[in-house]
């Protein structure tokens, strides 16, 4: 029995709480984890898993085991790393997620240059809005927004992610000038499930930052940035938009903001990883390399709006 190989199967399986899920995430057959685990059941001479038709727990054995060996496994698997890392080569794979609305345009460019320097790194790179939890859904870094109440996960501040309105000259042309906040009772709003949390009301930050709250009628929410701004540039409405999301699209044209004066309240952004003792250097490298280009994307900024 490859102790190590058993060890990594039964950890997956504890983490997914499902065999076959565990067996998805490994790149091997179901049949293959489930003898690694039985092995290694027959080795310590005890049950480690209790198997129900929905879910995999582990025992108290089980779970005395997997706190024991995730953190011996990420420590043998960073030690190798090291060796690597110290002869002039990293290599390995990382697991990213990111919203889509920083990860188009921003993280896929970064990924890509960082790449050119170490080219022995393959990167998975989700994209979308959900929360993740880093253990169970295997990623090694998350960019996200908000704090993270978790003693596990260790969170960077990049910054404060700067958001306003815009809409097409089209859509503009239809509706006519928007000079005040009271025609939005009356206009097509398009935004996030997060933006348009209170559905028809939301909060912009006026001239001398002064709040106000807003009466909106959403004709569309999506969690999808290219959904979003195929939408706007189709006049659909007008949009609630991060400002990196759109830079390109204000200086040709496309898009114009609208009530400029105003702005929706900005939302803090970290870079999260696992809180293991011995962090992976192909992590590490990736962390130093990503955290300046981040805090240097325009719209990005150092200080809360």
């Amino acid at each position: 029995m490859d102790i190590n190989v058993a060890l990594k199967a039964f950890i997956r399986t504890v983490e997914k709480g499902s065999i076959t899920a565990a067996a998805r995430d490994l790149g091997v057959t179901q049949p293959a984890v489930t003898k690694h685990i039985s092995n290694l059941e027959r080795h310590v001479q005890a049950r480690l898993l209790e198997r129900s038709s929905k879910i995999v727990r582990p025992t108290a054995h089980g779970l005395e085991l997997y706190e024991a060996s995730r953190i011996a496994i990420a420590s043998i698997d960073a030690a190798l790393e090291g060796v690597r890392i110290n002869t002039g080569e990293i290599e390995g794979n990382l697991r990213i997620h990111a919203p889509s609305c920083i990860g188009v345009g921003h993280l896929e460019r970064i990924v890509g240059e960082f790449q050119d320097d170490y080219c022995g790194i393959s990167v998975e790179l989700a994209l979308d809005e959900r929360t993740v939890d880093l253990v169970y859904d295997n990623f090694d870094l998350s960019l996200h927004y908000g704090k993270i109440e978790d003693q596990d996960v260790i969170a960077r501040r990049i910054g404060w992610v700067e958001r306003f309105l815009v809409a097409s000259p089209r859509y503009l042309k239809q509706v006519g000038e928007i000079e005040d906040t009271q025609r939005f009772s009356e206009l097509e709003v398009i935004g996030t499930p997060k933006m348009l949390a209170q559905r028809n009301t939301i909060s912009l930050l006026g001239p001398g930052a002064r709040a106000e709250d807003v009466t909106v009628r959403p004709i569309l929410i999506t969690n999808n940035a290219h959904v979003m701004i195929a939408a706007l540039l189709r006049g659909r409405g007008v949009g609630l938009v991060q400002k990196n999301l759109v830079l390109d699209l204000l200086a040709s044209g496309e898009l114009v903001r609208v009530l400029p004066e105003y702005w929706l309240r900005s939302t803090e952004a970290f870079l999260a990883y696992p809180s293991t003792k011995f962090m992976r250097p192909v992590v590490r490298a990736f962390t130093d390399f990503v955290m300046p280009r981040l805090r240097d994307i325009d719209g990005i900024s150092p200080e809360q709006r």
